[in-house]
């Protein structure tokens, strides 16, 4: 890096998936890329003000270097001859943002409350098992537990439109699991005439829901919503659904 090596923390949290550099490894590069795009997924539906580093939409790497910002060489450099796999992944990126333009509850301006909003049914946020069924607070210390849901209600947009009305938005459930083997995730159920409906899926497999469960393979995340109508053929079909047993806030 220029500085023999004293310009940056040496405490990286990192993962190379076992080879440092790059590879030949057809199922290495494709793990690295999973990773790339559940980073990506999870920054850009998350809550608060997305930021991403220049680059970061494409792969850009500083290869190795995490404190990059006084060197003036193709360390730093944007590379914009992209390859097709940089193209895929500013698609991605592109297909995210556009997910978190379409819906609302995306893009609170307030903190969640873990507590129904007024004159909702159910809580803004709930955190979900795969079995379907809410997490209890002493599960959140499970360190075997590798997949967890994030259930963010349709009620829960924190907006008004021009006339003062609340705004709605459909529910949206986010399914990570973190762990080596794929998980069957109940879906909860909730209004009987919609439908869950896959949007992302970044094993870049476009998992469908079945008899009221979605597959989520390994070191993945998969977003759905809750709504009327599919939006392309690959979203889901209308599946039967599982209670959420919700807990008392």
């Amino acid at each position: 890096n220029g500085e023999d090596g004293r310009d940056g923390a040496d405490d990286n949290r990192s993962w190379n998936h076992g080879v440092e550099g790059p590879t030949d490894s057809a199922e290495i590069n494709e793990a690295r890329a999973r990773d790339q795009r559940n980073l990506l997924a999870t920054l850009l539906l998350s809550q608060g003000v997305p930021m991403l580093l220049h680059g970061d939409e494409l792969g850009r790497t500083q290869r190795g270097n995490n404190n990059a910002y006084a060197q003036d060489n193709d360390i730093t450099w944007v590379n914009w001859e992209l390859t097709a796999e940089q193209r895929e992944l500013v698609e991605f990126t592109t297909r995210l943002l556009t997910l978190r333009q379409e819906h609302p509850v995306l893009r609170r301006r307030h903190f969640f409350r873990g507590a129904a909003a007024p004159g909702a049914a159910h809580k803004d946020v709930t955190w979900i098992r795969p079995d379907g069924s809410e997490m209890t607070d002493a599960e959140w210390g499970d360190v075997e537990m590798r997949a967890i849901g994030m259930l963010i209600d349709g009620g829960a947009t924190d907006e008004v439109d021009e006339r003062g009305h609340a705004v709605q938005d459909d529910t949206l459930l986010l399914v990570l699991n973190g762990g080596e083997a794929d998980v069957r995730f109940t879906l909860p159920a909730l209004d009987e005439n919609m439908i869950w409906v896959s949007m992302v899926d970044t094993a870049g497999e476009a998992a469908l829901p079945t008899e009221g469960a979605i597959t989520v393979r390994a070191h993945a995340l998969v977003a759905l919503r809750h709504g009327t109508e599919r939006r392309s053929r690959t979203e889901a079909k209308r599946v039967p659904s599982t209670p959420v047993e919700r807990h008392t806030p």
